[in-house]
């Protein structure tokens, strides 16, 4: 199967143009052209000019990356670290909602729930997940989950990637902020250790519902906010297009939020982002979700939750 398209970002428009002279030199070299050398020395370029770029990235470039289509979801971290993984649907009280995914499965050999929010990778799937925003339903089929978790010891990850929670009519009728508050006290109530990882967008409570964890862990260039640069734009100016500006002054990196304590690690991506080599993303988090687990394990359930009661009462009280 052929690889898809590279889909390029705004700002990434001198990697694009790079690469797409390399294409063109090796259209030729296929049809007998001795241009090796050549290649070779635009292809350094172009990796040079990747990485000048990313590693001087903005606020607001660092919500486009963790937006980018291609990026690795939730879906694609199941599949390649969750072996067995048995899927469990429906809240009990209302319906299925496959924005949120959830089930049981084995994380290198021992027994895992799983949690995460699935954005879609096409047009189908992406209207099938609703976007990963999950409705009530969502957050009441984790808390179902988690309560099951509990009770026969078994650890909790959850894959955190949503703009937020759906904010439609119906899921305000059926008590989206209610659903919410419960899942994340159940979080906070889970007697067995949980480690949340934030691939993408941590939008809102619809991220922290389910990322209310022991240990958080989070993407270099992934974003987790209290509203979207957009929704704060539209706030703040009464304009939705200084959504720019408005990254910029929010501190929703993963550099900023180490820094003030709300995530405990970083994760590195590959150079130009984890949309760019999905296998080695997947890895490295698997390695870094073993070894926070890995810290946890021995302990009994008063120590685990009171370790992530004072986790989260520390936020804001110091900084890095």
């Amino acid at each position: 199967m052929s690889e898809p398209m590279r889909s390029y970002l705004d700002f990434e428009k001198p990697v694009a143009e790079l690469d797409s002279k390399i294409d063109e030199l090796r259209t030729l070299a296929a049809s007998g052209s001795d241009i090796h050398e050549e290649v070779s020395r635009i292809e350094e370029k172009a990796a040079q000019a990747l990485n000048e770029l990313y590693a001087a990235l903005t606020p607001w470039q660092k919500t486009q990356v963790a937006r980018h289509p291609q990026r690795p979801h939730c879906v694609d971290y199941i599949q390649g670290l969750i072996t067995e993984f048995t899927p469990l649907a429906g809240d009990r009280k209302f319906g299925e909602d496959e924005a949120l995914i959830g089930g049981f499965g084995r994380f290198r050999g021992e027994s895992i729930c799983v949690l995460g929010q699935e954005k879609g990778s096409s047009t189908e799937t992406r209207l099938k997940h609703n976007f990963g925003m999950a409705r009530p339903e969502g957050y009441r089929k984790a808390v179902r989950l988690m309560e099951m978790a509990d009770r026969f010891g078994i650890p909790v990850l959850s894959l955190v990637d949503t703009a937020g929670a759906y904010p439609g009519i119906g899921a305000e009728e059926r008590g989206q902020a209610e659903a919410i508050a419960r899942s994340t006290d159940a979080c906070l109530q889970l007697g067995v250790p949980n480690v949340a990882v934030v691939i993408g967008e941590g939008g809102s409570g619809g991220a922290i519902a389910i990322a209310t964890a022991n240990k958080v862990l989070m993407l270099e260039h992934a974003i987790y906010s209290v509203i979207s640069p957009e929704a704060a734009s539209s706030i703040l100016w009464r304009d939705g297009t200084k959504a720019q500006e408005a990254a910029n002054s929010m501190k929703i990196t993963a550099q900023d939020l180490l820094r003030f304590g709300v995530i405990d690690q970083i994760l590195a991506e590959p150079k130009g982002g984890a949309h760019r080599d999905p296998e080695a993303m997947i890895a490295t988090t698997g390695d870094a979700i073993a070894a926070a687990f890995a810290e946890l394990n021995g302990l009994d359930s008063s120590t685990v939750r009171n370790k992530r009661r004072q986790k989260f009462l520390e936020i804001g009280r110091k900084l890095g």
